[in-house]
């Protein structure tokens, strides 16, 4: 998952953080062997990883937030579960000391010069390139966003301005229709619309108000999830608890004003269909940086063209990638990124001594699906869309175990693995496990 530079700049605490980090504000030229663009996950961790492997002075990063957010707490800030202040701490605090810190936004790659320039007019040259720039969320797609949010009733989990408003319009629910929105894009966390909708009815069920309410997910998808072991059990699991479930149903308009939603049966081009709510999550529409969509590093659909086994740019061998930037056909994570840290690092240590790279990613991703607020279904699959399971159950269950997982351990490992480098996704637990099976 990438951090919330593209949706929030954060004002300057005026801390100086002597002897650890560096940052520039003036125009300048700077040449560095390594430079890794972004400051979420991806960024973070390859920059710890550049670092061990060529020296902090070596390495340079750039990115213009002074926090860091955990965007995989939001769905729990939502459901108020957690705080928003648990979900974010100050770059400064993350990022491998010693490495140079560009505190500006990036303008312009050019891979043809190896260079790049930022927006405060300073120009970077490298030899190596490590590009994990995110997505770009469109609320403004939406016809009646953002300022729809204006009003109330209305939330997402998907922004830091916004996320807080899902808890105060669930909170504020009395009767009528939870409507919950997946767009007709790519998007990150592709599981995380849905675990506010279950979260939101077991809210309702506990506070005694389900019985007046109708729960309806409109997705554009024609499928409730994209692998089929878990999309049976999360079948079940809304006929259960009187879920609506509308496939092939994608956002147009929000009428605030009026708690209207419009949406389009993309089976029938022009068909709509007008939604009255009490409670409306959305989930914006989102598309590749613009920064990559106009460089020649992007395919023809805009995202960062690299080698689905190796992350090594397809046209720029100095020039990797890693997150949701890239078109890597898997899911957008947290948890994928863990895993293509690793073979990235892998790649680009093997580059560096004219070796060829002999890690190859599976398209290992994973999407803890929070049913409750004690039960989770782990969903882990690869680049097939085949399960590939940690553990030695069936994942596809509800599982309380596997809900402390995500709510209390995947946050140490978020913070202390995989932000320091160290945490490459769980290819060897899932060895040990199956090992042992055997």
């Amino acid at each position: 998952m990438a951090a919330l530079y593209r949706l929030r700049q954060c004002q300057s605490t005026g801390t100086v953080v002597a002897n650890l980090h560096t940052s520039s504000h003036a125009s300048a030229k700077q040449h560095y062997k390594m430079l890794v663009l972004g400051g979420g996950c991806g960024g973070i961790a390859m920059s710890a990883r550049m670092k061990r492997l060529l020296g902090a002075e070596n390495v340079a990063f750039v990115e213009p937030s002074e926090v860091h957010y955990f965007q995989g707490m939001w769905t729990f800030i939502g459901a108020g579960a957690k705080t928003l202040n648990s979900s974010y701490r100050p770059i400064t605090s993350v990022m491998p000391s010693g490495v140079k810190w560009v505190k500006s936004r990036v303008q312009e790659i050019n891979p043809d010069t190896n260079t790049v320039c930022t927006e405060d007019g300073t120009q970077i040259s490298y030899e190596y390139l490590i590009v994990a720039l995110g997505l770009q969320l469109h609320y403004e797609k939406i016809k009646g966003l953002p300022e729809g949010f204006e009003q109330p009733k209305i939330g997402s989990n998907y922004s830091v301005q916004t996320v807080e408003k899902t808890w105060k319009a669930l909170q504020n629910f009395k009767e009528g229709n939870a409507v919950f929105t997946f767009p007709n894009t790519p998007v990150k966390c592709a599981g995380a619309p849905q675990k506010i909708m279950y979260l939101t009815d077991a809210y309702l069920r506990k506070t005694g108000k389900r019985a007046k309410a109708n729960v309806i997910y409109n997705t554009s998808l024609p499928v409730l999830f994209g692998v089929k072991k878990y999309a049976d059990s999360l079948w079940d699991i809304v006929k259960r608890r009187d879920i609506q479930v509308n496939l092939r149903q994608n956002l147009i308009e929000v009428r605030a004003d009026k708690q209207e939603a419009v949406f389009e049966n993309l089976d029938k081009p022009g068909e709509t269909k007008v939604i009255e709510y009490e409670m409306l999550h959305v989930t914006p529409p989102m598309g590749p940086s613009m920064v990559i969509k106009g460089s020649p590093l992007a395919d023809e659909c805009g995202w960062l063209d690299v080698n689905k086994d190796n992350l090594q740019h397809n046209k720029y061998p100095n020039v990797f990638g890693i997150g949701d930037c890239t078109n890597l056909p898997t899911s957008k994570t947290a948890a994928g990124v863990a895993s293509q840290s690793g073979i990235l690092h892998n790649t680009i240590s093997k580059i560096l001594k004219n070796e060829k790279p002999d890690m190859k990613y599976d398209g290992y991703t994973s999407c803890p699906l929070v049913t409750s607020y004690n039960t989770v279904v782990l969903a882990e699959f690869d680049y097939s869309g085949q399960p590939l399971e940690t553990f030695p159950f069936d994942q596809a269950k509800e599982s309380i175990l596997m809900y402390h997982m995500k709510a209390d351990l995947m946050p140490y490992f978020y913070w202390h693995g995989l932000l320091g480098g160290v945490w490459g996704g769980p290819a060897p637990i899932r060895k040990l496990f199956h090992l042992g099976m055997k």
